[in-house]
């Protein structure tokens, strides 16, 4: 296993139970117990964990995970959800949105495999990285300000590139989506460039596992009025589907 795919899920494990301990990590992980004391110094380092005597509890405030670490959490729901998302992108669609993140990434590399023609808009760096080798893909990137967080372009530059544009789809990632609150992301500059995105089409699709639902956000992108669709997994709560559904949200679960 490579060490950003342990260091991904050594937070993945503290944001659930609070703490680990470097025994449970190395018979876990298959590592030995020198490098996962030196994953743990790592993420020290960063601030997104503190050590302690034999493990490590988690830092006081985690807003946000880097994206380079989110990439093994929940792997296996966002491969079955990008998986019914791009059956969604049928023979009368031609050109799609996508927004940044873990599960629209997926997306981007099943919409890549179709082998026909589609005009794709995204303001994801990474993703943009995956489709400007695909000859049957019509790329457009918009400009703005680099998130690390996210490999997104965010800002007034990013916003106004997507003004004017129109979309068949718009498939985008959050950090919440619940009925009262809308979806929701850790960003307030994020949060609008998405808005924006969500603008350019009728039919914007929410892709978000199951740990997302039900949740808020920092900021709010949008009310859930403005959301056509979710697909999540089925490990979501069934209550918070059904108060979606009531909103007016179509939802698609997937599974195992």
């Amino acid at each position: 296993m490579r060490q950003q795919e342990r260091l991904g899920l050594i937070l993945d494990r503290l944001a659930k139970h609070g703490t680990v301990s470097v025994l449970d990590l190395t018979t876990e992980l298959n590592a030995s117990p020198a490098s996962i004391r030196r994953d743990l110094r790592a993420l020290e380092e960063q601030q997104l964990l503190k050590r302690t005597h034999g493990g490590a509890v988690a830092a006081e405030v985690i807003y946000e995970l880097p994206m380079r670490y989110r990439t093994g959490r929940h792997q296996e729901e966002k491969l079955r959800i990008a998986q019914a998302a791009v059956r969604l992108v049928t023979e009368s669609v031609h050109s799609v949105g996508l927004g940044g993140g873990t599960t629209t990434t997926e997306l981007a590399r099943a919409l890549g495999s179709l082998g026909r023609s589609l005009k794709v808009v995204t303001n994801a760096l990474n993703i943009a990285g995956d489709l400007s080798v695909r000859s049957a893909i019509d790329l457009v990137v918009t400009g703005g300000s680099v998130r690390p967080e996210s490999y997104e372009l965010v800002g007034p530059i990013a916003d106004r590139a997507l003004a004017g544009i129109h979309l068949d789809l718009v498939f985008l990632g959050v950090d919440g989506i619940d009925a009262t609150g809308g979806i929701s992301t850790h960003d307030e500059v994020e949060a609008q460039t998405d808005h924006c995105l969500m603008h350019t089409a009728a039919r914007v699709v929410v892709l978000a596992d199951s740990s997302k639902v039900g949740n808020r956000a920092f900021t709010r992108i949008a009310p859930i009025e403005e959301v056509a669709m979710l697909v999540t997994d089925a490990g979501a709560d069934p209550a918070e589907l059904d108060r979606l559904r009531s909103a007016g949200v179509e939802v698609i679960t997937v599974s195992a």
